[in-house]
């Protein structure tokens, strides 16, 4: 090769984030175009938890509050209401036979089961993360892997081990390992962020459960009253 057209190759080659994907390699631009789609589903998991999570965390130091400060939620919709929800039928549903120690379990296990309920629907969405965090870099690695053994093929056929003929391969080759980070890190802080709260707001609920559990195991006259009256 002239050693003349190598530079004025590598200026015409386009170094912009669209060239280095449009020139790329088609396993290469495959790769990213997984990555790309796989950031896109991550970002919209990321957005969708940071609403619903920001929501049941307001919900879970409210309910702890109220029910510390004797009270009982009245909310009609939103796990709290699940769980009083739970508690009250568990409640009415009272065996004369039973212990207040068994009573407050049995109304205890309700919420709990109604609490679960509610963390695992906020957990759908974390596996994603938490799979892309791990597996986004290696995908990346592997598009990169392959774009510099495409450029070392390049020069093993043009005989020309200038920086002109390599730079625009390894940079394409590169660029895959980029995007997988881009998807990776995001991901990774997301879904520890995510398995925090979601373990803050668990812990709140249980702490108000066991509240109102016990409460609730005591108020068996308040229960036989309403009986009577009904």
């Amino acid at each position: 090769m002239d050693p003349t057209t190598a530079p004025a190759a590598a200026a015409g080659h386009d170094f912009s984030f669209l060239g280095l994907f449009l020139q790329a390699d088609p396993i290469v631009k495959g790769v990213m175009i997984l990555l790309v789609l796989a950031s896109l589903v991550s970002w919209t998991i990321i957005i969708e938890k940071l609403v619903r999570i920001a929501g049941a965390r307001r919900q879970a130091k409210s309910f702890a509050k109220l029910v510390a400060s004797g009270g009982m939620p009245e909310a009609r919709t939103g796990m709290s209401a699940r769980v009083v929800a739970a508690a009250q039928e568990a409640w009415r549903d009272q065996d004369s036979s039973e212990t207040r120690a068994e009573r407050r379990e049995r109304i205890e296990r309700a919420m709990r089961a109604a609490l679960t309920l509610d963390i695992k629907r906020l957990q759908i969405g974390l596996p994603f993360l938490a799979s892309a965090g791990s597996a986004a870099p290696f995908i990346g690695l592997f598009g990169t892997v392959w774009g510099i053994m495409n450029s070392f093929s390049s020069i093993a056929k043009s005989q020309d081990t200038s920086l002109a003929v390599v730079a625009p391969g390894i940079a394409e080759a590169l660029f895959a390992t980029a995007i997988g980070l881009v998807v990776a890190i995001p991901a990774v802080l997301a879904y520890n962020k995510f398995s925090s709260d979601l373990g803050k707001v668990q812990s709140a609920f249980v702490a108000g459960i066991q509240i109102l559990g016990n409460r609730l195991a005591r108020d068996r006259g308040h229960h036989a009253r309403s009986a009577a009256a009904e």
